[in-house]
């Protein structure tokens, strides 16, 4: 552990009802950056799957998922499923033997954020979809990992495999 936080490659992740975005940073928690975006599949799983296997590959020590609240700070449809997702992570993760820990992380207008940044950037309005899940995962990430340094600390809040509950915050 470093400065109450553990030190390590993290990822980031935008979980969204047809794609989850997925970003990854150094093992300095300098940059995040944009990694892949997922197709979602409630049925079967395969991008739970892949996820997992992403933390595994990359000997990732954490994963923030965006916990969307509403602008008052409410839990709402979306909210519950970024926690479920998380819950479900957790499970995927043990099962692939990963001690990898989940944190959900408020991720209010990180995809408003993105959609802006990829307009800035010049990338055609048509294409943003393609990308978008992954600019507001790393945003997610970026944020956590800025958030951890300036308050030496873990931040978030820890998603556990059910043998826990997590706060609700």
């Amino acid at each position: 552990m470093d400065a109450g936080f553990p030190r390590g490659v993290k990822l980031g992740v935008d979980v969204g009802m047809a794609r989850v975005g997925v970003a990854a940073c150094d093992p300095d928690g300098m940059l995040a950056t944009p990694l892949k975006t997922l197709r979602r599949d409630e049925k079967k799983g395969s991008d739970l799957r892949a996820l997992a296997s992403l933390v595994t590959e990359r000997d990732a020590v954490q994963v923030f998922v965006g916990l969307p609240r509403s602008l008052g700070g409410g839990d709402t449809e979306s909210t519950r499923m970024a926690r479920a997702y998380a819950e479900a992570l957790v499970a995927e993760l043990r099962t692939a033997g990963s001690a990898a820990t989940v944190r959900l992380v408020d991720e209010r207008l990180t995809t408003v954020s993105a959609h802006r940044s990829l307009r800035e950037a010049g990338l055609d309005g048509r294409k943003h979809r393609q990308v978008v899940d992954q600019v507001a995962a790393a945003e997610i990430l970026q944020q956590a990992l800025d958030m951890q340094k300036s308050l030496h600390r873990d931040v978030g809040i820890p998603v556990y495999d059910g043998m826990r509950p997590h706060d609700g915050r």
